[in-house]
């Protein structure tokens, strides 16, 4: 009999050989490290974070990255919405140690993969330190798995979000035009900044009518963060107002598939571009991994 150890890294050994023969040629850096995390997040809620989320996944897997996206947003999950796929099992079956991660993990378009996260915050927060360990040890296959992980986290300044924007290597942040989003968007950054003013934050500005509309409010947030606050924050890219997105949503899919050709799909290439320059392939060099992120989570929310 094949024990479980046994099968998990054939299991793995097979997801490596599908990977490698759907991946496109560009040049990845041969030695492989850890899983580069980044937390997608925003002050408010529907500003387009999870779309974001899904849609960047998309582009990176069309530049030849291997991607999981971890929907972490517990309150309100929809990444399996807007991908049109119901996840059979969630985050919470590993946590409970019912499965193992590589059965909790749902195909998604373009060579993708998800998670659902389920209510697995709050089970975490049950766990004794040999529980936290096992469960670590396994979520720590990722790594292996994926060169990107995204974590799609909720909206707001709630302690368990705050920990997952910690945690993370990379924190991209999302906002409107809006005055209120500008606003919570701007609470956010004074939260991390009270905690860690070296916390490297990136800045999309989604649903904008103009060029010059993204880099007003750009600008302002860069500026007001680092006279006010004295934290870096990096303009990113915008998105669009872009009617593709809004018949994409409806259809379930992603717009970057529905609407190859759309404004709102050249943007967020252009996001992804600038994810994954040389700067990218540094923050990678120096990514702790999605064991790392988990190990730091667990601190922050026990702490």
């Amino acid at each position: 009999m094949m024990d479980q150890a046994e099968k998990l890294r054939q299991a793995i050994d097979n997801l490596k050989l599908k990977q490698s023969v759907n991946r496109s040629p560009m040049a990845i850096p041969q030695i492989k490290r850890a899983a580069r995390v980044i937390t997608v997040t925003s002050g408010k809620g529907g500003v387009g974070k999870t779309n974001i989320s899904i849609n960047l996944a998309i582009a990176l897997s069309e530049q030849g990255y291997r991607v999981v996206i971890l929907d972490a947003d517990f309150g309100l999950a929809n990444i399996d919405v807007l991908f049109g796929i119901v996840p059979k099992y969630t985050l919470l079956n590993v946590i409970r140690n019912e499965k193992s991660i590589l059965e909790i993990i749902s195909e998604g378009p373009m060579n993708t993969r998800f998670i659902s996260g389920g209510s697995g915050v709050e089970e975490l927060l049950k766990l004794d330190r040999q529980q936290i360990m096992k469960f670590v040890e396994s979520i720590a296959l990722l790594d292996k798995l994926a060169d990107i992980i995204i974590v799609d986290t909720g909206a707001g300044l709630s302690e368990n979000i705050i920990s997952f924007i910690m945690a993370a290597d990379e924190v991209l942040l999302v906002t409107t035009p809006e005055p209120t989003s500008i606003t919570d968007a701007y609470a956010l950054i004074k939260t991390v900044s009270n905690r860690d003013k070296s916390k490297r934050i990136r800045l999309i500005v989604n649903r904008v009518d103009s060029v010059d509309e993204a880099n007003d409010v750009s600008n302002k947030l860069v500026l007001v963060a680092d006279k006010f606050l004295g934290i870096k924050v990096e303009p990113t890219g915008y998105i669009m107002q872009d009617e593709a997105v809004t018949k994409a949503v409806k259809h379930q899919k992603p717009f970057a598939l529905t609407h190859p050709k759309s404004m709102a799909t050249r943007n967020i290439r252009d996001i992804c571009a600038k994810l994954i320059d040389k700067n990218g392939f540094e923050d990678a060099h120096h990514s702790s991994g999605i064991r790392g992120f988990m190990n730091k989570l667990i601190s922050f929310m026990k702490a």
